[in-house]
């Protein structure tokens, strides 16, 4: 009886999730023409299902400003770490971004990652 009161017990307590928090890994830019920038970012999260995964990853200006945002529909389970594209406007003072992703238990918090934009190529192709 006690055993069973115990199992009772413990399974009534919350479940503290194993995933932790969303990562971005690495990040490329490419310039697209005029104010815009092809982001493609590889986010790695331990999916565990519809109500704990990787929901979004967003491009901010230094001063915190969300730039873009690409939002993630479904959890990514058996594809980890993955990765995602999105096309960005940056305006012309804008030389550094800091890309950071969301999960829907922790938000945001895990590894982000800034990178220099090269706005050297694009004064090439104008």
């Amino acid at each position: 009886m006690r055993n069973a009161l115990l199992s009772l017990l413990i399974l009534s307590l919350p479940i503290t999730s194993l995933a932790g928090e969303a990562d971005v890994l690495s990040a490329e830019v490419e310039y697209v023409g005029g104010d815009l920038y092809r982001f493609k970012v590889t986010v790695q999260h331990t999916d565990e299902d519809w109500n704990h995964f990787a929901k979004a990853w967003e491009v901010l200006s230094p001063d915190g400003i969300k730039l873009g945002a690409r939002i993630l529909q479904h959890p990514h389970i058996n594809e980890q770490p993955f990765t995602r594209s999105m096309t960005v406007t940056i305006p012309k003072e804008v030389n550094k971004v800091t890309i950071r992703a969301y999960d829907l238990i922790h938000e945001f918090g895990g590894k982000e990652l800034t990178i220099d934009i090269n706005k050297d190529k694009q004064d090439d192709i104008n």
